[in-house]
């Protein structure tokens, strides 16, 4: 019986492998009968026909991840993919092997596994050079993909907006270009299925200039958004209104932040990579100023560095802000290694310097013993609050945060005169500023109010005086 999907499409069933090239890490007991395999089989290290062409072998830095829990983190990825597991494999070796990744003895078993579970693909949780692309291909009875493919195909499939659908073409045009060789039918947008949502051009799948013609066109047109960006940008700050981007690990539950904080309805879903577009909404916190809070793509350990690339335009918007809400899974169980995976990414943005506030999220899945540890451990160098975006829990604490980190548009401390014939003047403090004492003299109102540096400068005329402690959100 064929499994189908949601909308009755069919749903497709992979191999999982996993790979431990450290040979340190502790091994589980579902991996636990696939290592003594491996281990007790004779040399493995006999390579594969490599056509001639020798390719960089990729070893990922460590992610702080053992290779089970990178395996755990794998699994979710090819659930948002839409796939359906049949089979987990972990292979453990002291260095990779140049044809295969994985050794001869170990692809033979991969293909006995998916053979015997009819599986329509295999995925591997580790990036493959072209020549071992070819030979795992050629030696099992599927499609083989590896991690960086599984995340271009999920990023394909959440892509909504023209910006988003052009940098995920450029991405994956820019990884494929190397891998072109007997790889024809997976290029072609004509397919179905986890990692055959092609670029859209079917015509490129045998021309290398016209695949290079296509990057440069994406290019063109990304940086047209650039352009719109930039423009967008420089009217905002002519009327200075701080931004605050939300950046975190894939899953953290951003976009369910984003939402109770703007009353937004943005997509959230425990899918990984469920936003890929930038959003802009404004927030208030309780000083009043106006805030804008901008939603952005999530990220993981071994982010693909073309995803980086091609996502530059969205990630602009990490990069022009004034404060980083780095949203983090207080239950996570290597929340420390997501962390280090999201500094990592923002030092390649140039962001690291930037103010931050670390937003420990998901706390209502935490116990009292729990929270008291979280709150009772060390403070970190920047500013943190736990809060829970699904139960609204600790936004009061979190807008506070945003108020006390911004540091443009400072607040200011004012008395005004102003007439109560002047409406207009009258709304615009009430909305925009927090109103400390108000009592009416005649035909005037004075008040005592705090409030943006931008707001007081229109109503210059209106004040007696500043207090001689100017307060800085």
């Amino acid at each position: 019986m064929t499994d189908t999907g949601r909308w009755g499409a069919r749903v497709e069933r992979a191999v999982l492998v996993g790979i431990d090239l450290t040979g340190t890490s502790r091994i589980s007991r579902t991996g636990l009968e696939s290592a003594r395999r491996a281990a007790s089989r004779p040399d493995e290290n006999t390579p594969a026909e490599t056509d001639g062409v020798e390719d960089d072998i990729r070893v990922p830095e460590s992610s702080g991840l053992d290779a089970d829990e990178s395996l755990a983190e794998f699994r979710e990825l090819v659930r948002s993919a839409g796939g359906q597991i049949a089979a987990e494999l972990m292979q453990r070796r002291p260095r990779p092997d140049p044809a295969t990744l994985i050794g001869r003895g170990k692809v033979e078993e991969i293909a006995g596994v998916a053979a015997s579970t009819q599986a329509d693909l295999v995925l591997f949780d580790h990036d493959l050079s072209p020549t071992q692309l070819r030979n795992l291909e050629a030696a099992l009875p599927c499609r083989v993909l590896d991690r960086t493919q599984l995340i271009l195909d999920i990023f394909a499939r959440h892509a909504r907006t023209r910006e988003g659908q052009l940098q995920v073409e450029l991405a994956q045009l820019e990884y494929m270009l190397p891998r072109l060789t007997g790889r024809g039918k997976a290029m072609s947008q004509l397919g179905g299925g986890i990692g055959t949502r092609g670029p859209g051009e079917t015509q490129l799948e045998t021309d290398r200039r016209k695949i290079q013609r296509r990057i440069d066109h994406l290019k063109m047109d990304l940086d047209a958004v650039k352009r719109v960006r930039r423009q967008q940008r420089q009217r905002r700050e002519a009327v200075p209104v701080p931004t605050v981007a939300l950046v975190g690990y894939t899953n953290a539950g951003k976009s369910t932040l984003f939402n109770r904080l703007t009353g937004a309805n943005v997509l959230q879903s425990s899918r990984m990579f469920a936003t890929l577009d930038p959003k802009l909404r404004a927030i208030e916190p309780p000083s009043r100023r106006r805030v804008l809070l901008s939603d952005t793509v999530g990220f993981i350990r071994n982010l693909p560095h073309t995803l980086v690339t091609s996502f530059r335009a969205t990630l602009e918007e990490v990069e022009q802000a004034e404060i980083l809400l780095h949203v983090r899974d207080a239950a996570s169980s290597y929340g420390a290694e997501q962390k280090a995976q999201v500094e990592k990414v923002l030092g390649e943005l140039d962001a690291l310097s930037k103010p931050r506030v670390e937003v420990l999220n998901k706390i209502d899945l935490l116990d009292a013993h729990q929270r008291d540890g979280l709150a009772q451990r060390e403070q970190p160098h920047h500013a943190e609050v736990l809060v829970s975006a699904q139960t609204g829990e600790g936004m009061e604490g979190l807008l506070a945060a945003i108020d006390e980190a911004l540091f443009s548009d400072p607040l200011i401390e004012a008395e005004l005169r102003v007439p109560q014939s002047d409406g207009a003047a009258l709304a615009m403090i009430d909305a925009g500023m927090v109103v400390h004492s108000r009592r009416y003299e005649g035909n005037l109102v004075r008040l005592a109010a705090s409030g943006p540096a931008s707001l007081m400068g229109r109503l210059r005329k209106y004040r007696l005086r500043d207090e001689a402690n100017v307060t800085v959100g």
